[in-house]
């Protein structure tokens, strides 16, 4: 028999097409009461399928008492309660590695469109301006600029080196230096945004960043700095960053990602000092595929006996 799995959400329908053909498969989306689901097929279900903006709760797992593994679509597992899955003793797994690439490439695009105002620009075009008007005004370059990284992990380090391509300088902060990046290291993150002309966000979710880049660090930042965020909206002091921006202490923003998805604050959506993105810097064909495909090995690798290709725990 299939080990019987519980999918929270949907995916792509070739990752579903998978699930169905090595498990039997729960929606939980699709049902009408899904406590009702959960309590009938709770004692058989052995896996859950989730993605990192829906995850899966403490409660979700003790509904579920029999599961050994949770497969996460999407590095971010800060919905996911991970203690508890701990204390159950539940395998989780994440897809890292295969989004790094076009997360990185969405950081340079939002450095590139802040820093040459691109979006302003296309307005401007297709309003009839130029001709009426004639050239904008002039947009900045980044050559020998300083972009701050927070977070130089698997992507920031794929930032840090397609950035550099541009002839900036780098600079990170995290927990502790690395002996094996050239980069100079911050201990202090206002005093790296205070050095930065540009700030990438691109740490972990979760409490233990919540708010951390706050006013402080965007008053640091200045009225000529630019926060790219392409990390979580947990990672931003939100309210700050929209005060920072009217006010004119922090110069611009570049943000894929806000604090409750898919609601964007309503003064961002006039600024064009502002660049929006709607949580989609992973969101190519390619990489969605892979990180689908992943999903789905980290579970073959479980029921077969092998350990999870890319467990978190």
């Amino acid at each position: 028999m299939k080990p019987e799995l519980v999918l929270v959400g949907p995916m792509m329908p070739h990752v579903m097409a998978a699930l169905d053909e090595d498990f039997t498969v729960h929606r939980l989306w699709e049902t009408a009461d899904p406590d009702a689901l959960l309590a009938d097929v709770g004692e058989r279900v052995r896996a859950i399928a989730t993605s990192g903006n829906i995850g899966a709760t403490a409660a979700l797992m003790d509904a579920l008492p029999k599961a050994e593994i949770i497969s996460c679509y999407g590095v971010g597992v800060d919905s996911i309660d991970l203690a508890h899955a701990a204390k159950r003793g539940v395998i989780v797994t994440n897809t890292p590695e295969v989004l790094n690439d076009d997360v990185a490439n969405m950081a340079i695009a939002l450095l590139l469109a802040t820093s040459r105002r691109i979006c302003v620009g296309d307005r401007y075009v297709r309003a009839g301006k130029w001709p009426q008007h004639g050239e904008m005004p002039l947009t900045r370059g980044i050559r020998g600029k300083r972009v701050g990284i927070l977070g130089l992990g698997r992507i920031g380090k794929d930032i840090a080196a397609k950035a550099s391509v541009f002839g900036v300088e780098i600079l990170y902060h995290g927990r502790s230096p690395q002996d094996d990046v050239p980069h100079r290291y911050y201990g202090d993150l206002v005093e790296m945004a205070r050095d930065s002309d540009y700030l990438v966000a691109i740490c972990p979710g979760g409490e233990a960043t919540r708010n951390l880049v706050n006013r402080q660090v965007m008053d640091a930042l200045g009225p000529e700095g630019v926060l790219i965020n392409v990390a979580r909206g947990t990672v931003v002091d939100e309210a700050e960053l929209v005060l920072a921006l009217q006010e004119g202490r922090l110069g611009g923003a570049g943000l894929d990602v806000f604090l409750e998805e898919p609601q964007v604050p309503e003064p961002l959506l006039s600024m064009d000092q502002v660049v929006l993105q709607p949580h989609a810097a992973s969101a190519t064909v390619e990489t969605r595929h892979a990180m689908g495909d992943l999903v789905v090995q980290n579970l073959r690798a479980h029921f077969a006996g092998k350990p999870a290709l890319t467990a978190v725990q």
